[in-house]
């Protein structure tokens, strides 16, 4: 990727994270990113080739810092699975947690066959793979039940901090968390 557009795809991120997609024009993204809108279009043909390239260059940075985390959080395989819970908490606690790029996309681009909805789908169910595999790591035999609920409760947890402006979501999600997978373990 060229400087320019890698400086755009990041400044990208940045504002759509802190003021939302359609609260962010392309003016203050070039001008915000130091390039003119003519090397923006030189880039990116539209604003939402734009959104497409900075959701899919989060969603790498995202998901390796995230599972980087939960890794150097825990060595057990039960602490690591119930260790995103600890990830999520942390992250709810940067001041410049704004909550999730794509729950945040989804809201604003809500048709159900857009190519932004297709990025944030694959965004999720990526999570969700990767949760089944910390939960075939401690143990557990179901591993798509147990995937599929804990990345409920993680979703549930994101969205709650990013309303109430509080971190502890994670903390309550983890009880939870750690009820399902307890049950899970005994079947």
């Amino acid at each position: 990727m060229s400087k320019k557009r890698q400086q755009l795809v990041d400044t990208a991120i940045k504002l759509f994270s802190a003021h939302g997609y359609h609260g962010v024009g392309i003016d203050w993204i070039s001008r915000e990113a130091g390039v003119t809108k003519k090397t923006m279009y030189h880039h990116f043909h539209s604003k939402n080739e734009l959104i497409l390239a900075a959701l899919k260059h989060h969603d790498g940075l995202f998901r390796n810092e995230f599972m980087n985390a939960v890794k150097a959080f825990h060595e057990d395989p039960y602490e690591r699975l119930l260790g995103i819970f600890d990830v999520a908490h942390h992250w709810f606690s940067d001041k410049k947690f704004y909550g999730c790029m794509f729950i945040n996309a989804i809201g604003e681009y809500s048709e159900p066959d857009s190519s932004i909805r297709n990025v944030c789908q694959e965004f999720k169910s990526l999570m969700r793979k990767y949760i089944a595999q910390l939960a075939e790591d401690a143990g557990i035999k179901d591993t798509e039940s147990i995937a599929t609920s804990l990345a409920i409760l993680l979703e549930g947890s994101i969205v709650t901090a990013q309303v109430s402006g509080t971190p502890d979501s994670a903390i309550e999600a983890k009880k939870a968390a750690k009820l399902l997978v307890d049950l899970a373990l005994q079947n």
